[in-house]
């Protein structure tokens, strides 16, 4: 008899560690790397990490199918409303921060744009790169899909509220814009930071008007000269907060937060 309520025990605990995050595509490099440590210090512990964009992780996150939503962007107003509906609080955590590199082709000889360039290209009133001191060359915006936390605060930041053109170049994941932005010599896009690398370069930013250009990294973003900086958040309910707590304490740890410096994100501190 003990035998049998030992295993039942056993068991509920191993239930009780077994967690799914999901969502931003842009953290979700971040999480699988601080599940897997945490799963390998935790043999109990099973989580679950999978991307599909912010607005993806909120939804499952309502519909309890997530015990945490990783997310690029705040939750809107009728999504807390939901789980509000639902008997639940949300709880909010910032476990590091991002800075949006907006990248083109490794040949294109643009170096510089201003925020205000980036709106009339990706609204689709800017349409030749030798309009923003390019070569004659015809722009291929690419942007992420509407689901997805980066397409609206680049939409909010960047656009300042205004619509993408019509017909945009739309796609589902962040490792698919470097992929389709190497292979396009006049495409521009947005991707984050830890993603950046030598298949694409990074423009150099100005939200003065032209007076001042910054490249993206770590140190501007730190620094607060970069413009485009963005926290990255988990989301969970009141009632998964028992649960998932261990993991987030861990993620804003010491050793959590070395595997954020690691990946390419900015630390909390």
């Amino acid at each position: 008899m003990k035998k049998i309520l030992f295993t039942a025990i056993l068991t509920a605990a191993s239930v009780l560690t077994a967690q799914t995050i999901k969502g931003s595509d842009t953290v979700l490099p971040l999480s699988q790397q601080e599940a897997e440590n945490y799963m390998k210090a935790n043999k109990n512990a099973k989580i679950t990490v999978t991307g599909g964009g912010s607005g993806v992780g909120i939804s499952a996150l309502i519909e309890g199918t997530t015990d945490i939503a990783q997310s690029s962007r705040k939750i809107k107003f009728d999504e807390k409303k939901k789980l509000q509906e639902k008997g639940s609080t949300v709880k909010e955590v910032v476990i590091a921060y991002d800075a949006l590199a907006v990248v083109i082709h490794p040949t294109n000889k643009a170096e510089n744009l201003t925020r205000e360039q980036l709106e009339g290209i990706f609204t689709g009133k800017i349409t030749n790169w030798k309009e923003v001191g390019g070569a004659d060359l015809k722009i291929v915006p690419y942007s992420r899909e509407t689901s997805s936390g980066t397409y609206e605060f680049f939409k909010e930041e960047v656009l300042k509220k205004k619509d993408y053109m019509a017909g945009i170049m739309s796609v589902p994941a962040t490792g698919t814009i470097v992929q389709s932005i190497s292979q396009t010599p006049g495409a521009i896009g947005y991707i984050g930071l830890a993603y950046l690398d030598k298949k694409v370069k990074a423009v150099h930013i100005s939200y003065d008007g032209g007076k001042t250009f910054v490249e993206p990294s770590v140190k501007t973003a730190k620094d607060e000269t970069y413009p485009i900086v963005r926290p990255l958040i988990y989301y969970y309910t009141d009632s998964k907060e028992s649960a998932v707590k261990p993991f987030v304490d861990y993620v804003l740890s010491d050793v959590g937060q070395k595997i954020v410096s690691d990946i390419g994100f900015i630390t909390i501190k």
